[in-house]
C-alpha cells in the first residue's frame, strides 16, 4: 500500500491511496472461509460447499467490503501518524478519481480531497486590552429578587368575587343563536381562565365582580381579538377549529382563587435556604445579595468569554479556508442540508472554525491543560446553575457531587465539562497576558452589552 499527500495549496490537498492485492487478499480468503462454514446451499452439507462456488456467490461483495475497510482504516491512520490536521472529513475527489471496477481490477487507487487546517501564529501582549466587568448589586436588585421569591412561593386562596388577576375555574359551553346551550356544541367541564389575559375590555368587564355560581355570557373571538391559539387553549380545540369561531359561550364559575404572595417570615426563609441558614429579614437580603452577585459574576464571565473569543479571532488575522471542500463536506454532514442552507450558514461556520483554530493554537502552544478536579468543578458549576433556574439554591455538596458523578458517566457530558474546564483555563491564561481594564457597572447598563 502506498499513501501520499499532494498539496499545491496551503489549505487543501489530495490524498492518493494505492491498494494492491496483497493488502486485502488474506482478509478476503479468511472471510470467504467463514462464509463457507456458515453457507446453507441445497445439495451440499453445511461447511462442505466448494470454495469456488462461495467465491462466485460472495467473492465480489467480500472484496468490496475488505477494500473499503482497508481504505477507511489506513486513511485515518495516515493522517494521525503524519500529524496532518484536517477540517471536516476527507471527501472523494471529483476531478482525478478514475472509475473503480471490482469485476476486473485487483489494484485500486483512491483519491480524497482534504481541507487542511490553516497554520496560525498568535501572540498575546499587554498591548491587547480587555474589559472585565463587575456588576454591582443594588438595593433595587434585591427588592426585585425578594418579590420574585414571594411570587414563586405564593399560594392561591379562595376569593369571593372576581378581580383582574384571579384564576377562574368552571364549565364553558357553546350557545346557539337563541343563547341556549348548542346541541352538539363545544363543552369544556374543566375550563381555566384569568380575566387579566382577556384583551377585549368589554368582554373582560363581564367577569370582573362576578361571584362563584354566576354565569357569564361572553364571546371568545372578541375576548381574545381573534387569537386562535388562545381561543383553542381555553376551549380545548384545534387551532384550525378556533379560527373563525364567532359563537357566544357561557362560563359557569365554579371556583375563584386569588394569588397571594408568600409572607416574609422565618418559615419562608427556611423553606428556601434550609432551616437556620439565614436569620431574619436582613439575613435573607444578604443571602439574596450574595446569590445575585454570583449570578452577575457568571453573566460578566460570559461577556468576558465573548470578548476573549473576539480577541483571538482578531489576532488570528485573515485566515483562508478550502471553501469548496468544506462546503461539500457540510452538504453531506446533515441529512437536511441543502446547498442553499450551506451557503447561508457557511460564513458562521468559518467564524467558528477560525475561533477554534485560534483557541487550539493558544492552548497547545502554551501547554494549557486541565486536571480531573477542574473538570469536576466545571460539572459542579453546571449543576448549580441548572437548579438555580428553578429557584433551588444552597444545594448540599454531597447532592452536587452525586449529580456530577452520574453525569460524567456519559461521554458526551464528560466532554462538555472538559471543554468548560479548558475554556476557564484559557480565560485565566488570557487574563494574565493581556491588559485588563476593570469596570464597575449596574445590571441595566451591563445588559446593553448583550443587545
Amino acid at each position: 500500500m502506498n499513501i501520499s499527500l499532494t498539496n499545491d495549496d496551503a489549505v487543501k490537498g489530495v490524498i492518493r491511496m494505492q491498494i494492491d492485492k496483497n493488502d486485502y487478499s488474506s482478509q478476503v480468503e479468511k472471510q470467504l472461509k467463514q462464509y463457507r462454514q456458515k453457507a446453507s446451499i441445497p445439495g451440499f452439507r453445511k461447511g462442505m460447499v466448494p470454495i469456488g462456488m462461495i467465491k462466485k456467490l460472495y467473492g465480489k461483495y467480500v472484496i468490496v467490503e475488505e477494500v473499503n475497510r482497508c481504505v477507511s482504516e489506513n486513511l485515518y491512520k495516515y493522517l494521525q501518524e503524519n500529524n496532518i490536521r484536517i477540517l471536516g472529513e476527507p471527501m472523494p475527489n471529483e476531478t482525478e478519481q478514475q472509475p473503480i471496477d471490482f469485476d476486473t481490477q485487483e489494484e485500486f487507487e483512491f483519491l480524497f480531497d482534504v481541507a487542511l487546517a490553516p497554520k496560525l501564529e498568535i501572540k498575546l501582549t499587554k498591548r491587547d486590552k480587555l474589559t472585565e466587568y463587575k456588576i454591582l448589586v443594588s438595593e433595587d436588585d434585591i427588592d426585585k429578587e425578594v418579590e420574585t421569591f414571594r411570587r414563586n412561593y405564593g399560594t392561591y386562596d379562595p376569593a369571593d368575587e372576581v378581580a383582574e388577576e384571579d384564576l377562574l375555574k368552571g364549565v364553558v359551553s357553546e350557545l346557539d343563536e337563541n343563547k341556549n346551550p348548542k346541541e352538539g356544541g363545544i363543552l369544556v367541564t374543566d375550563a381555566v381562565l384569568m380575566a387579566k389575559y382577556i384583551k377585549g375590555k368589554r368582554e373582560q368587564t363581564k367577569f370582573i365582580g362576578a361571584k362563584t355560581g354566576d354565569v357569564v355570557v361572553f364571546n371568545p373571538d372578541k375576548a381574545f381579538k381573534g387569537a386562535a391559539a388562545e381561543i383553542a387553549s381555553l376551549l380545548k380545540i384545534d387551532k384550525t377549529q378556533a379560527e373563525g369561531l364567532k359563537s357566544d359561550f357561557r362560563f359557569e364559575i365554579k371556583e375563584i382563587t386569588r394569588y397571594k404572595p408568600a409572607e416574609l417570615n422565618q418559615a419562608f426563609y427556611d423553606s428556601i435556604y434550609g432551616e437556620g441558614a439565614v436569620d431574619g429579614d436582613e439575613g435573607f437580603r444578604q443571602k439574596l445579595a450574595a446569590t445575585i452577585e454570583e449570578r452577575y459574576r457568571a453573566d460578566a464571565e460570559f461577556i468576558f468569554g465573548r470578548d476573549v473569543r473576539n480577541l483571538l479571532k482578531k489576532k488570528a488575522g485573515d485566515v483562508q479556508f478550502a471553501d469548496d471542500i468544506l462546503k461539500r463536506w457540510l452538504l453531506t454532514a446533515g441529512k437536511d442540508n441543502t446547498q442553499e442552507k450551506v451557503d447561508e450558514d457557511y460564513p458562521h461556520v468559518v467564524e467558528d472554525l477560525k475561533y477554534h483554530l485560534a483557541k487550539d493554537y493558544v492552548i497547545t502552544t502554551n501547554n494549557i491543560t486541565t486536571e480531573y478536579a477542574d473538570i469536576v468543578a466545571a460539572g459542579g458549576d453546571y449543576v448549580k446553575a441548572y437548579y438555580a433556574q428553578y429557584g433551588a439554591y444552597n444545594l448540599p455538596d454531597d447532592f452536587v457531587e452525586k449529580q456530577v458523578s452520574e453525569m460524567m458517566g456519559k461521554k458526551e457530558t464528560l466532554d462538555k465539562f472538559t471543554d468548560a474546564a479548558l475554556d476557564k483555563k484559557l480565560t485565566e491564561f488570557v487574563k494574565e497576558h493581556v491588559k485588563i481594564e476593570p469596570v464597575e457597572t449596574s445590571y441595566d447598563e451591563f445588559m446593553k452589552l448583550l443587545a
